[in-house]
């Protein structure tokens, strides 16, 4: 095999594919949608983020502006945790205008995640948003396939391919040289991407960890130049074994249409059925009774909790909760707080579970196809994926529970012990300048290291494709003929 040759095939694909204007018009068309998905993806991560953080700034303000009061009911005041949006979430939306950015946080109750933008849309959502990433992953692929169908399988039909071989060319040299240059024409498509989202993170204003970002950016760019060239291959590939141009076309189309649309939604339908979740409301319902059947700590009548008082009235050596050294409510909220939250972390964790074993499925079937391999690589890399949304869950769970139980802290110590409950009269109140004590909330992304532990699967498929495409190629030049 000798390289000069390489070089050349892929010099004359380039040539005879820039002599023709529909490569012009399709650059074009695509360089515009870039354009748009670029302006539209960074609007709205400058936007959004803007809109959450004043949001956040004034559920602060109003968590400090509240006078003097009982912290019971600064518990049920309650505040808002807001979720920011990444750097790298203007490449790809991911799930992230699905799954809602804003919870309330207050005592004795875990919300949902609310204020998805699918919950404000007309239902053209669904259809998905263009975005720098799905332009990578879906109409790039078209064009090169578009580029590339014809590519081998024309010269069959023509003669010249005979031609070729008669005077010393070597099929190795053939597929390689012209999938290279397939490869080259992807690279001319997909570089304006990559330099508008380069730019981007190096002139944002957003503070930002570098290595993380960086590094995500990275991968990023390497997961979707090994995608690219898989398609290359591919392209190729079909061409040199199609009897004709339009089987070649036809066949690239309906593996288009298999790994893009048919196997992902069969794959998501399966473990929907498979492993199916509970409603919302039944979810609700079973932690409510597992925290009725444990105890309810605002009934003073309730078993579990008169067993508790006994107890701790022994262990004090007192006859009444109004000979304690602290304010026996604050105690039974405390209390009552950390059942209710282990018992819906519980019911949670199952939940999650379950969406785990929905997406495994989906994570399986990515071995198989490059395509729903770089979706998840792309996702989990701009930090827009599941996984991140849960992270946002917990954080947001973990401030609340932390508020909650600092309002049960502070009923405890300050509040009289001769007032079990209630909140009325300036005895019974709280100074504000401890509401400004307590931290708000901050969110935090997941490190880089998260996203090789949720995509490693991912990643060893495009690097499994990656080394098939070029055996696949050696072993294709000694079976493929010229007719």
């Amino acid at each position: 095999m000798k390289k000069i040759n390489i070089g050349l095939f892929g010099r004359y694909f380039l040539k005879n594919v820039m002599q023709t204007k529909v490569v012009y018009v399709l650059w074009g068309i695509f360089t515009l949608l870039t354009v748009y998905a670029a302006v539209s993806g960074i609007h709205n991560y400058e936007e959004q983020n803007t809109i959450r953080k004043e949001h956040q700034r004034k559920a602060r303000q109003s968590w400090e502006a509240n006078p003097d009061k009982h912290p019971h009911r600064m518990a049920h005041f309650g505040s808002f945790a807001f979720r920011l949006k990444q750097p790298l979430s203007m490449f790809d939306y991911g799930i992230e205008s699905f799954t809602g950015n804003a919870i309330f946080l207050e005592a004795h109750r875990q919300n949902s995640v609310n204020f998805s933008d699918a919950g404000f849309s007309t239902g053209t959502l669904r259809f998905g948003e263009l975005s720098m990433a799905m332009l990578l992953q879906l109409v790039l692929p078209l064009i090169l396939f578009f580029l590339g169908f014809s590519t081998i399988a024309s010269e069959k039909e023509n003669g010249t391919l005979k031609i070729l071989l008669s005077q010393g060319a070597g099929w190795k040299e053939i597929l390689l040289g012209k999938s290279l240059g397939l490869f080259a024409l992807a690279l001319l498509f997909c570089t304006p991407i990559a330099l508008i989202t380069l730019f981007f993170l190096f002139f944002s204003e957003t503070p930002m960890d570098p290595y993380d970002t960086w590094g995500r950016f990275l991968w990023l760019l390497g997961g979707y130049l090994l995608f690219l060239w898989i398609l290359s291959v591919m392209s190729i590939t079909v061409s040199a074994t199609a009897r004709s141009s339009k089987n070649a076309l036809l066949t690239l189309l309906g593996i288009w249409l298999l790994m893009v649309v048919l196997v992902p939604k069969t794959a998501q339908a399966i473990g929907n059925a498979v492993y199916p979740t509970p409603s919302k409301l039944s979810f609700q319902s079973a932690v409510e009774r597992d925290v009725i059947k444990k105890g309810d700590s605002h009934d003073p009548n309730d078993p579990y909790f008169n067993k508790l008082k006994d107890s701790v009235l022994a262990v004090h050596k007192v006859d009444s909760v109004t000979q304690l050294p602290f304010n026996y409510g604050g105690f039974v909220m405390r209390e009552g707080e950390k059942t209710s939250a282990n018992l819906y972390g519980k019911h949670h964790d199952s939940l999650l579970h379950i969406y785990e074993k929905q997406n495994d499925l989906s994570h399986y079937v990515s071995v198989l196809n490059p395509f729903l391999a770089i979706k998840t690589l792309s996702m989990a890399f701009a930090g827009t994926d599941f996984k991140g949304y849960v992270d946002f869950q917990r954080q947001a769970e973990t401030y609340r529970y932390q508020l909650a139980q600092e309002m049960n802290t502070l009923q405890m110590d300050y509040i009289s012990t001769k007032k079990i409950s209630g909140s009325e009269g300036k005895q019974h109140v709280v100074g504000h300048e401890h509401w400004e004590e307590f931290p708000d909330f901050n969110h935090r992304a997941l490190p880089l290291q998260s996203a090789f532990q949720s995509t490693y699967l991912a990643l060893l498929s495009l690097l499994g494709w990656g080394v098939f495409s070029i055996l696949g190629l050696g072993y294709l030049s000694k079976k493929a003929k010229a007719i």
